[in-house]
Formats: C-alpha cells, sequence, structure tokens
C-alpha cells in the first residue's frame, strides 16, 4: 500500500478561535485517522496559527503534522515583514513553496530557488507547486504539487487521467518520489485521484477549511 500525503492549505482563513473549533471537531476522528498509518496529515494555516497549532497537536497526541504556506527568500535580520526558514521551522516540519497564488502576486523562478535554498537549511520538507509541466522544479525536490490553474477553487477539478499522465512526466523528468494533485478536491472526488498509481496524495484547499468535510476527505482517500 503506498503512502498518501494530504495537505491542508488553509490560506488565508480562520482566527485562533476557528482555529481551536476546527481541531477540537477534527479530534473526534482522531482514533479513525490513527489507524490510517499509509496516510500522513499536514495542516498548513497562516504564520499567526502554527505555534497555536504545534502545541494543540502535541498536547492532544493528534495525528497532524504542521506546515507553513510560504517562507521569506532571507535570512534572519533586517527584513521587516518576513518570516524566515528558521522562524518556521520552530514550529513546522513542512512548507509550501511557489503556490500559484504566490505566482500571482510577482514570485517567479529565481525568488522561489531562494526560498527553497532556506528551507533545505533549516531541514524543512517542500512541498513544491507547480500548475504545468513547463514550470521549473528546482533540484533536490522531494514532493511536488500539480495544481492546474483552472480547477483552483472553481469546482472543476482536472480529470484523474490527466493528473496521472502529468504525475508520472513530473517524476520523469525530475526523479521526485512524491506527487500530489490540487485543484477542487473533495471528499466526493479524491479517491478518483489518489486511486491513480502515480498520484500520491493531495493539496487541499477549500475542503480543508471544514473539519467535517477534510475527515472524510482522508477516509474517502
Amino acid at each position: 500500500m503506498k503512502k498518501l500525503l494530504i495537505v491542508a492549505n488553509w490560506k488565508s482563513n480562520k482566527t485562533h478561535k476557528e482555529a481551536k473549533k476546527w481541531l477540537t471537531e477534527f479530534l473526534n476522528f482522531k482514533q479513525q485517522i490513527t489507524n490510517l498509518e499509509n496516510k500522513e496529515i499536514i495542516v498548513c494555516p497562516s504564520y499567526t496559527l502554527l505555534a497555536f497549532l504545534k502545541l494543540f497537536t502535541s498536547e492532544n497526541n493528534l495525528a497532524i503534522k504542521i506546515g507553513s504556506q510560504d517562507l521569506s527568500s532571507f535570512s534572519t535580520g533586517a527584513h521587516t515583514g518576513e518570516v524566515n526558514s528558521e522562524q518556521i521551522k520552530e514550529f513546522a516540519d513542512f512548507t509550501i513553496i511557489g503556490h500559484s497564488e504566490r505566482r500571482r502576486m510577482g514570485e517567479g523562478d529565481e525568488a522561489l530557488k531562494q526560498k527553497v535554498e532556506k528551507a533545505k537549511e533549516s531541514g524543512l520538507e517542500i512541498i513544491y507547486c507547480v500548475s504545468d509541466l513547463n514550470q521549473v522544479i528546482p533540484g533536490g525536490i522531494e514532493i511536488v504539487a500539480y495544481e492546474p490553474i483552472f480547477a483552483i477553487g472553481s469546482g472543476n477539478p482536472d480529470t484523474p487521467e490527466n493528473a496521472q499522465k502529468t504525475a508520472e512526466m513530473i517524476k520523469g523528468k525530475t526523479g521526485v518520489k512524491f506527487v500530489l494533485y490540487g485543484g477542487s478536491v473533495t471528499s466526493k472526488n479524491v479517491d478518483e485521484f489518489t486511486k491513480m498509481e502515480g498520484i500520491d496524495g493531495v493539496l487541499v484547499g477549500g475542503a480543508s477549511l471544514d473539519p467535517v468535510e477534510f475527515s472524510k476527505l482522508i477516509l474517502n482517500s
């Protein structure tokens, strides 16, 4: 049985109070999820929630790992407003780099390469996002998330067959170990993607905001 990565990207959602409510409800599914040994659950909240999620999951023995949605391309120093990889590593094991919503704000290949280097220096596992095969994937990446632009938040996912084909091409081109699919993933369609041989999990946006829906998604994957 292959290992599946189920990654929740909360984007710019949830206050501390809302995150606590989500986690409390998610605890109801703790035993079932703990027994699903082939699935690794990763939740990526806003920076403001990283410390809280780390503490809550640790105190409640909740089978969730923490990731950030981004990180700075700079190291420690005089970089007002930036959150660097060493700060993130205190609370998280993973980081997303290159999400299409970040690329739309002007992040190019050089900036993303710098972020990859900083993440590696701090020992963070990288989830590197691409929307097509023309985008550069830096060397040494183990996890790539394929997220076609048209599918993100649209309710119209890519076909499992095309996602499978793209995943195989990414692996053949780069040698990455895991390729995830992202874009309008729900509890009702997740198994169509995870059952494909070349797809090793999913990057989930909107469906991860509801703890019940996300729990069903995990169980159905």
